[in-house]
């Protein structure tokens, strides 16, 4: 199992300049803006849908980026999709094939759509011998259950993974395992509302600093007070975070005008 004892966290990829790394894409079947898409697309290398996740990523596009042409000529073709495929619509399934993206057929019931993409993930980190970032597109919003499964998985995979950041056009989220945090903030990008928030535990003790209601030595129980709705601070670029137990950490997107 994986121990943050004293982690930092940039988040380079959310600025529209972050060149593409070593970092995973995965697109569930929920809205997003145009903008976010352009933005997570670029700093990726690697891009999959699960399942019906390619669905809103074609309705989104319009038809000169939806060309009919070679895969080169086109922007925002996925390298993967991957699930059950129960909810991926045929024309956008024949579309993607046509662009020569592998569209894998994964009937396994004991996983969830995205399941199988992280696993695809983990088998092209082997190939690779190097490790990605995992952005997840989506997850947190719509139907309770599918939250509550991101809510779930992404907490497990704390275990194993370094980073995995859950993204829509409202929150960027992610789970802080037990130790300390030092999250590097650009108020271009993030705020101002934030929470820390005991999913997954009875109970965390915290710490915090560059908040505008810190804690210090504070319990947090789930069943108890909670930080929501916390602001960060203009005048601070650091915030830092000392949990007991694995937390789930939400900073608001900052609304451009």
């Amino acid at each position: 199992m994986l121990k943050d004892s004293n982690m930092d966290w940039h988040l380079s990829f959310l600025n529209s300049s972050a060149p593409p790394a070593a970092r995973g894409l995965i697109i569930l079947n929920q809205p997003f803006s145009r903008n976010l898409l352009d933005i997570l697309w670029k700093a990726c290398s690697w891009h999959c849908c699960a399942d019906g996740g390619a669905n809103p990523l074609y309705d989104l596009l319009p038809d000169d980026l939806r060309c009919w042409w070679t895969r080169h000529d086109c922007r925002y073709v996925p390298d993967l999709v991957k699930g059950d495929l129960d909810s991926l619509r045929a024309d956008v399934w024949d579309y993607y094939m046509s662009k020569g993206v592998s569209v894998v057929q994964d009937h396994d019931q004991n996983s969830t759509d995205l399941m199988k993409c992280v696993q695809s993930v983990e088998e092209k980190e082997k190939l690779e011998s190097r490790e990605y970032e995992i952005i997840i597109l989506g997850g947190l919003g719509g139907r309770l259950d599918h939250t509550m499964h991101t809510l779930s998985y992404v907490y497990k995979l704390r275990r194993t993974r370094k980073k995995v950041f859950v993204v829509t056009d409202d929150n960027i989220s992610w789970v802080l395992n037990e130790g300390q945090h030092c999250i590097h903030i650009d108020h271009n990008i993030l705020g101002p509302t934030c929470g820390l928030l005991p999913i997954g535990v009875d109970s965390t003790i915290l710490t915090t600093t560059g908040l505008r209601w810190n804690l210090t030595v504070a319990e947090s129980p789930f069943d108890g007070l909670i930080s929501t709705s916390n602001h960060l601070v203009p005048e601070e670029f650091f915030v830092t975070i000392n949990t007991s137990r694995p937390i789930w950490w939400c900073v608001e997107l900052a609304k451009k005008d």
